[in-house]
This record gives structure tokens, C-alpha cells and sequence, in this order.
């Protein structure tokens, strides 16, 4: 694979896993009964996933980078959540699962795309 091969793939996963994040943290608040006030909630909670996908969708290196301070609260929600409560272990583990390989292709990117000087 060539390095532009594979920067775009890492791009793909990356599109790719902010969706499954985001649709994970809707469906693990809605879980259940649906009210307006939950959703409010669950849409608020996607915000920091949301804010960083035009410019992952535009290949913009600077939003990669700070996208991985974005991925940081699911991770630590998923953590808490696994060893706080047992009900909710599965949605947890999905969680830290998604948030950790969202991060690895994030940096992935980074890495795969920097200038030969850097």
C-alpha cells in the first residue's frame, strides 16, 4: 500500500467510526423511553463528534489533530460507565472500543500525512 492509500483509508475508518460513535451515544441514551428531554440530551452529548467532521471530511490536517481532544470524554463516559454500572457494561465497552480505535486512526492519519521534514 502506498502511503496515499493508506491516509485515505485511515480517512474512511475515521468517517466511519465518528458515525458509529455518534450513533452508539444516541442509542445508549435513548435507550428505552424516548422523551424530548433525553434527546436534548443525547444530541448535546454528540456535539464535540459532530464539530470536527466537515473538516475530516476535507482532509484538513489541523482538524485531525484536534478532533483527538474531541475523543477524549467518550472514552473516559465509557470507562466510567464500565466499572460503574453493571447494566450498562456492553454499551461501555462498545464505547471505549469505538473512542480508542477513533483515536488510533486519527493519529493514524497524522502520521501518514505529515511533510517529510516534519
Amino acid at each position: 500500500m502506498t502511503p496515499s492509500s493508506t491516509a485515505e483509508s485511515l480517512r474512511t475508518a475515521t468517517i466511519g467510526l465518528l458515525a458509529a460513535l455518534i450513533a452508539l451515544v444516541l442509542a445508549w441514551n435513548l435507550w428505552g423511553e424516548i422523551a424530548v428531554a433525553r434527546a436534548a440530551v443525547a444530541l448535546l452529548l454528540t456535539v464535540p463528534l459532530w464539530a470536527p467532521l466537515p473538516g475530516v471530511i476535507q482532509r484538513n490536517r489541523r482538524t485531525y489533530a484536534w478532533a483527538t481532544l474531541c475523543v477524549i470524554p467518550y472514552f473516559v463516559m465509557g470507562l466510567t460507565e464500565a466499572i460503574a454500572n453493571p447494566q450498562r457494561r456492553a454499551w461501555a465497552g462498545a464505547c471505549l472500543a469505538l473512542a480508542l480505535l477513533l483515536f488510533v486512526t486519527l493519529i493514524g492519519y497524522l502520521r501518514m500525512t505529515r511533510a517529510p521534514s516534519e
